[in-house]
C-alpha cells in the first residue's frame, strides 16, 4: 500500500515530526519504507528519516507491506494531519 504527501510545513520534516512518524511505524508489524529525493529508507529508523532532508514543497511517499499495511498508512496520515506536515498528493 502506498501514499504520497506534499510537504506544506515551512520547517519540513524535522526531529519532532520525524520522531512521531517513526514511533507510529514501530507499533505495526508491516515493513514501511519512505522515499523522497530519490532515496528510500526504513520509516522505523529515525536517522534514516532525518537523513532524507525533506523540506517544504517536496514530495514524500510511504510504502507499507504486510498484514496491517492499511492501518499503518492510516496512522501515518493521522500524524501528517496532527503535525500539520502536509497534504495527500492524489
Amino acid at each position: 500500500m502506498n501514499k504520497t504527501f506534499i510537504i506544506t510545513s515551512k520547517e519540513g520534516i524535522h526531529a519532532r515530526p520525524a520522531t512521531a512518524l517513526v514511533n507510529v511505524a514501530q507499533k505495526f508489524q508491516s515493513e514501511v519504507t519512505v522515499a523522497s529525493n530519490g532515496r528510500n529508507v526504513s520509516l522505523k529508523s529515525i536517522l534514516g528519516v532525518l537523513s532524507l532532508g525533506v523540506g517544504p514543497g517536496e514530495y514524500i511517499s510511504f510504502q507499507a507491506t504486510g498484514e496491517d499495511a492499511p492501518a499503518v498508512i492510516s496512522a501515518i496520515e493521522a500524524v501528517f494531519e496532527q503535525e500539520g506536515l502536509g497534504t495527500v498528493h492524489e
